[in-house]
């Protein structure tokens, strides 16, 4: 047993070495991405600035599928929480009230020529202070649905 813990200490104390090194590492291979980025620059202001392919724009924020709202024991299935990226706070969300909101899945049986299939829905109101809002889709959404992501239209504005 004392080899043992002896042996654990010297492992330890490597482990604390190695630590004591990294930052200077990190270092050196922090200024290297910072070269690389600058000769990127530099490319890009002697071709003229201009991209090779023109990147789509999105028109939507992504949003998680939180669950229903609910209490200790009643649920509430009209009502679905959803937290939406970059929203932190009841006053960003006030801004997502009317938006139209999308649950898109995949479902195995073709329909109108596409497996993939909407619910669509609309932002009610904001749910307490960090960020989470209340939203009501034309159907309940499905619990298998709940962590997943969906997507807040910027309409109507």
């Amino acid at each position: 047993s004392h080899f043992g813990s002896s042996r654990r200490f010297e492992l330890g104390r490597c482990a604390r070495a190695r630590r004591a090194l990294t930052p200077a590492l990190d270092v050196r291979i922090s200024t290297m991405a910072g070269e690389k980025q600058l000769a990127g620059a530099a490319k890009k202001a002697k071709s003229g600035g201009k991209k090779a392919g023109k990147q789509p724009v999105r028109l939507y924020s992504k949003g998680v599928i939180l669950g229903y709202k609910r209490s200790k024991s009643n649920c509430y299935a009209n009502c679905t929480l959803v937290k939406i990226d970059g929203v932190r706070t009841a006053e960003d969300a006030k801004w997502y009230c009317g938006k139209r909101i999308a649950y898109i899945y995949k479902a195995k049986r073709e329909a109108k020529n596409t497996k993939f299939r909407v619910i669509w829905g609309k932002v009610r109101r904001p749910h307490g202070s960090s960020g989470v809002v209340r939203t009501k889709f034309t159907k309940n959404i499905p619990p298998k649905a709940f962590g997943g992501p969906c997507r807040i239209m910027m309409y109507p504005s």
